[in-house]
């Protein structure tokens, strides 16, 4: 690769990487070309060298927060990959207070839902429906376990949401607690009615 070509790549990944921060600490439409270029250190005009527009940015940086959020989910599950390790990582204080890092999907998934962009929106929903498989396996497997695996899903990433509003208070480890146990508890009544 040359020198030019060694450049540019790196100038892309400081632009993803900015990008990817950035929306997921204030949403999709915080996306500024401008203010996203002088983070990088690069000038404005040269953006289009990188990206074909500003949809074609976000949709890279969403995958790039997506990639990042299942990277570092996976570093803190144990290798089992059991209900009650995936919970209680997910379902943890420090997940909770690492919007910066942490699941894009619960960040994230309001603003990609109100996109206009269908890759958007695909993107997102092919990861959930990853995220929902692995569950349901996790469960055991077959119909009631998938059901049970997209409840267990939309409860935590609802739980992450609205622990992060109450955070610094004892509502806070509260809901997160309650979420676990509700899911344990699913994955119990899952496994004796399969």
């Amino acid at each position: 690769m040359g020198h030019s070509r060694a450049e540019k790549a790196e100038s892309r990944e400081r632009i993803l990487e900015v990008t990817s921060r950035q929306i997921r600490q204030a949403g999709l439409d915080s996306v500024s070309i401008a203010e996203i270029m002088k983070a990088a250190n690069l000038t404005h005009g040269g953006f289009y060298g990188h990206f074909r527009s500003r949809a074609d940015l976000i949709a890279a940086a969403l995958q790039r927060a997506l990639d990042r959020g299942d990277a570092n989910f996976a570093a803190s599950v144990k290798p089992d990959r059991t209900v009650k390790s995936i919970v209680n990582s997910y379902l943890s204080p420090a997940h909770r207070d690492d919007s910066r890092d942490g699941c894009a999907i619960a960040a994230l998934s309001g603003d990609v839902g109100r996109a206009e962009d269908d890759e958007v929106r695909a993107q997102m929903a092919r990861r959930l429906d990853q995220s929902f498989a692995d569950m349901a396996k996790a469960m055991g497997g077959g119909a009631k376990a998938d059901a049970a695996a997209v409840t267990a899903w939309c409860a935590m990433v609802g739980a992450i949401n609205l622990s992060r509003v109450f955070r610094g208070t004892p509502r806070s480890d509260e809901i997160l607690r309650t979420v676990r146990q509700a899911i344990l508890d699913l994955e119990t009544s899952t496994r004796s009615a399969g």
